[in-house]
């Protein structure tokens, strides 16, 4: 039989609960707060497994004007190739469009329709600028899944060979592109 103090403790223990677990999220929170203002703790930072290793197996079909590719033709690769998953609905691949046709003259770039459809990335490209030699349509978003992305943009340095040997999750930008990717690039092309 319980008593009306075994009743009054097990209320305690049920409100103390939800305490107990805000408590723990409110200092795991101010942890990584304090962790961005240090400098120790970066929200894009993804880790990537997939640096050092040959493409993911994969086959796009073609996104006109331009031919589709499959991992084959990135393995084949003799100099360095930039790989960008873009959406016409994702604002920030909107945004980096100016900053890739800026670098398209420096770099080959293939692009990949990230889960859109065929004829919005068309008009996309059509309007924004294509600064793409080979366009793929992932509209399943298999391809995505098989390199591990985790949203657009998101970009690959892949090396001959199809080694990919550099990758960001966020829109490139003027100064990633001269002081991270270009360095990288011309030691990916050096022998």
């Amino acid at each position: 039989m319980t008593t009306p103090s075994d009743n009054l403790t097990r209320r305690r223990l049920l409100m103390a609960l939800p305490l107990a677990g805000a408590g723990v999220a409110g200092v795991a929170f101010w942890k990584m707060l304090d962790g961005m203002e240090h400098g120790s703790f970066n929200p894009h930072d993804i880790n990537t497994p997939v640096l050092n290793r040959t493409v993911p197996d994969f086959t796009l079909a073609p996104l006109p004007p331009a031919d589709g590719f499959t991992a084959q033709d990135l393995q084949q690769i003799t100099k360095p190739v930039l790989v960008n998953f873009f959406a016409s609905w994702c604002i920030p691949c909107l945004a980096e469009m100016p900053t890739l046709m800026m670098l398209k003259d420096k770099l080959d770039m293939w692009g990949i329709a990230y889960k859109d459809k065929p004829e919005n990335a068309a008009s996309f490209l059509r309007h924004s600028g294509n600064p793409f030699t080979r366009l793929g349509d992932d509209h399943a978003g298999r391809a995505g899944i098989e390199w591990g992305i985790s949203g657009v943009p998101e970009t690959f340095l892949v090396g001959p060979g199809g080694v990919i040997r550099w990758h960001t999750a966020t829109p490139l930008t003027e100064n990633t592109i001269n002081k991270v990717l270009l360095p990288l690039v011309h030691r990916v092309q050096t022998p």
